[in-house]
């Protein structure tokens, strides 16, 4: 197997993983401007951007779904969507024909505050989009679709019995 930290990258692939490192690292100081925003802890604004977002495209979140996403466990992601539920940011409900399954929605007064803020803190990202060439648009697309799939199957590998072997006292 090649060693990835040593093989030889063309500087164009160097440059797209320092790319997305940066969008990572940007994206994440927003989150934490949005919590600061909504006077919240930075995992609870975290889960409550997941919930709006997934609800605004029209996939709402299920808690286990949620947790995934927010790399905590189901209880932890439990008590979070209480605080959340009880200060009025989230709704549970059961929308399903399996009144077992639990879809989250923010409340109206969180996707306004959310809303706020993206049109607020987002202008430069929304003219970036804005002023991108179609075709542009179109390539970035269908990259990105790829290196999530690949993100995807290297997570769903490790998360197999076995797949993370590579931690300490291997």
């Amino acid at each position: 197997m090649t060693d990835p930290l040593t093989a030889e990258w063309a500087p164009a692939q160097v440059a797209v993983m320092h790319g997305l490192r940066d969008w990572v690292v940007g994206f994440t100081e927003l989150n934490q401007h949005f919590a600061t925003w909504l006077d919240l802890p930075g995992s609870d604004a975290n889960a409550l951007g997941q919930i709006t977002w997934a609800a605004e495209t029209g996939a709402p979140l299920s808690p286990v779904r949620l947790a995934r996403r927010i790399g905590l466990t189901t209880g932890a992601t439990t008590v979070l969507l209480n605080r959340l539920e009880a200060a009025g940011h989230v709704h549970r409900s059961r929308e399903s024909a399996d009144r077992r399954r639990v879809t989250l929605r923010p409340s109206a007064g969180a996707r306004e505050r959310a809303r706020e803020f993206l049109a607020f803190a987002g202008a430069e990202i929304a003219a970036t989009l804005r002023a991108a060439d179609p075709d542009e648009l179109d390539v970035v697309i269908g990259f990105l679709a790829r290196i999530t799939a690949a993100a995807a199957e290297a997570n769903q590998r490790l998360g197999r019995p076995g797949g993370s072997r590579g931690g300490r006292g291997s």
